[in-house]
């Protein structure tokens, strides 16, 4: 409760088009409808990273209260996720994206 409510937080944003984890597919394959995830890897700061079919990557990141995937930190349900299907958020933009060039 003793924190500074006028204190301005520094905040990283969210996606930054110059990591590998925001860019479009290397080889400029198309995506497919729907995506399935094919692994996982932790990112520098220790975060998850899902690896999928379309060749994208999502963070899945456990930071209670605003995203909750406790299932992320138990490798056995991360096992259980490869295979199953994932909207991926890159896949549903437009083709060519204002942020990210062609």
């Amino acid at each position: 409760m003793g924190r500074d409510l006028l204190h301005k937080n520094e905040e990283r944003t969210s996606l930054n088009k110059d990591l590998p984890e925001s860019e479009r597919n290397p080889d400029k394959r198309a995506c497919s409808n729907r995506p399935t995830v094919t692994g996982f890897h932790q990112d520098e700061d220790g975060h998850w990273v899902a690896e999928l079919s379309c060749g994208h990557t999502q963070h899945l990141r456990h930071l209670p209260p605003w995203q909750s995937r406790a299932w992320v930190l138990d490798p056995a349900q991360r096992i259980e996720k490869i295979g199953q299907s994932f909207d991926c958020g890159w896949c549903a933009q437009a083709p060519v994206s204002d942020n990210l060039g062609a």
